[in-house]
């Protein structure tokens, strides 16, 4: 291939973007932006091309979003951005501008995967062949997606499952919710399964127990947690691990993903240990008459930290096979 054969792939979330060029069914490295230090997509995009390429776009784009895709546009939620494929097409000259939520493409993933790609979660289970696989996990917000392997063509569903209700399944997570209530009216999952939502579980589980905390960030409130430091940190992260469990038990049943159920996104592989010693597993399975339809489902965590180009890359692929 030359230069202007090169597909651009984009990750972009609500905090960082990542660019990098596909050449030759290979990956190139991955360039990471911060989001705040560019008013527009394109300003970011303009920036990646000056060093890489000899400046030259690339002749199609495929970029993974953090949001929904509405006519192959996406409003951000967590950020100013505003993504249009149709205004980058014009604008870079691309053949192909095609926006996909992100966890649409962390779920073309699924597949490829590589055993050492994976932190397996409460003990080997052997996936059902050609069944649905689920990917959802925090990050900057709570994202859902779900690979479906047909024998006509596979696809990926994307939802937007992290603005669903919270549920409590303890008293104690009832009076947490119950705070958070308060404070935001609608509690949606990612409302504490996300960054910033394990800070609102660390201020809310603060005031259930009458304390004064200090304010934390997320990745304080796990440092002081794994450290045994605090044991409120320690008490947020368990109650995080405990309700993403939860969540992730409903989002199998939902999809009927006895191929897997994978936590993505990049919260969750800095305490994998932690997650997998945790109560993260029961809950999962903890389904009343369900219970053992859940006990043979795998749970992982993906750790492979650019799944989310593995995704787009297999997306291109499949889209150039249609």
């Amino acid at each position: 291939m030359t230069t202007s054969d090169q597909v651009l792939l984009a990750d972009i979330g609500g905090t960082n973007a990542r660019f990098a060029l596909l050449q030759r069914g290979e990956i190139g490295p991955v360039q990471h932006f911060r989001v705040a230090d560019f008013a527009t997509v394109t300003d970011a995009l303009t920036a990646f091309f000056a060093r890489h390429a000899a400046g030259r776009p690339a002749a199609s784009a495929v970029l993974g979003v953090a949001g929904t895709v509405e006519n192959n546009r996406c409003v951000f939620t967590n950020s100013p951005w505003v993504v249009d494929g149709s205004e980058l097409q014009a604008k870079f000259g691309f053949a192909i501008a095609q926006l996909l939520n992100d966890f649409e493409a962390v779920s073309w993933s699924l597949p490829v995967l590589a055993p050492n790609d994976l932190h397996p979660v409460g003990g080997p289970r052997p996936a059902v062949s050609g069944a649905p696989m689920l990917a959802a996990g925090p990050g900057t917000g709570f994202g859902v997606g779900c690979f479906v392997p047909r024998k006509v063509a596979p696809i990926a569903i994307v939802t937007e499952a992290g603005h669903a209700t919270l549920p409590a399944i303890s008293e104690r997570e009832e009076r947490v919710i119950d705070q958070l209530r308060r404070r935001f009216g609608h509690v949606s999952i990612e409302r504490v399964l996300s960054g910033s939502g394990l800070e609102n579980l660390h201020q809310a589980l603060a005031a259930v127990d009458g304390e004064t905390a200090p304010a934390r960030d997320a990745a304080e409130i796990t440092q002081a947690a794994l450290d045994g430091s605090s044991d409120l940190c320690r008490a947020a992260l368990d109650m995080f691990c405990s309700l993403l469990g939860t969540v992730a038990g409903n989002l199998a049943l939902t999809f009927c993903s006895e191929g897997g159920v994978f936590i993505a996104g990049g919260i969750v592989p800095r305490f994998a240990d932690h997650l997998a010693a945790s109560s993260f597993r029961t809950q999962f399975e903890h389904k009343g008459r369900f219970e053992g339809y859940l006990r043979k489902i795998p749970t992982s965590i993906i750790v492979r930290p650019d799944a989310g180009f593995v995704g787009l890359k297999a997306f291109f692929e499949q889209m150039r096979r249609d």
